[in-house]
């Protein structure tokens, strides 16, 4: 049985008083789910063409895009397999300054599926800056990766892909595998540098700031 008919599973059991949707869901689930702290498994290559796992990476592809993030694992949308998709488009770079761009080494990343992905260190310079996450969200810290990295897995079709990142595009790489692995962004961050995006704000409005934990 695989691991979202487990979980579909467990849901069906809950009362239906409770109003809970069964996974993948249409948010991003937030540090303290258990789901972001365990080990996904792998999927079938035979399945990957399947409406359920299909399913999946199209939730994927929908909460990413509903996000604006660059990048979005299984995990994150309550589904323990190995899957994540990452972009970086032009129009979000356009909002980025230019002395960012550079030190960041930031460049475009089209919309990509992976699927049981594997990272390959390509170069083991590590390089620190900020870096935040939706399933941690109104938080950031410095996070030291790896400069470059490949990645290789299976795309929606099941076939063999294989890809050089560098710069910031290998940073989201390494953070959505770090998800696949029941991992996040501070357990290697700089702990003094972690903070909350919003503290000016907090202090502006005396405290009682709203913080919502989707776009809509």
């Amino acid at each position: 049985m695989g691991v979202i008919r487990k979980t579909l599973n467990w849901y069906a059991r809950l009362s239906p008083s409770h109003g809970i949707s069964p996974p993948p869901y249409k948010h991003v689930v937030q540090i303290g789910d258990p789901t972001l702290r365990r080990v996904s498994e792998s999927v079938s290559l035979e399945k990957i063409r399947t409406k359920e796992i299909q399913g999946v990476i199209e939730k994927l592809k929908q909460v990413m895009y509903r996000y604006g993030s660059v990048g979005m694992a299984a995990p994150q949308v309550g589904v323990n397999l190995r899957i994540f998709v990452m972009r970086l488009t032009d129009k979000q770079i356009s909002d980025i300054s230019a002395e960012v761009i550079k030190d960041r080494d930031i460049t475009a990343v089209p919309y990509t599926v992976y699927v049981n992905p594997q990272l390959k260190v390509v170069d083991y310079q590590k390089v620190v800056h900020p870096e935040g996450c939706e399933s941690i969200k109104f938080f950031k810290a410095e996070v030291a990766r790896y400069n470059a990295v490949q990645i290789t897995g299976y795309n929606p079709e099941g076939e063999s892909i294989c890809q050089l990142y560098k710069g910031w595009a290998a940073r989201i790489a390494q953070h959505e595998m770090d998800h696949l692995d029941g991992k996040l962004y501070t357990d290697i961050m700089d702990r003094k540098s972690l903070c909350c995006t919003l503290w000016e704000e907090v202090n502006m409005a005396k405290g009682k700031v709203a913080i919502p934990f989707s776009p809509e």
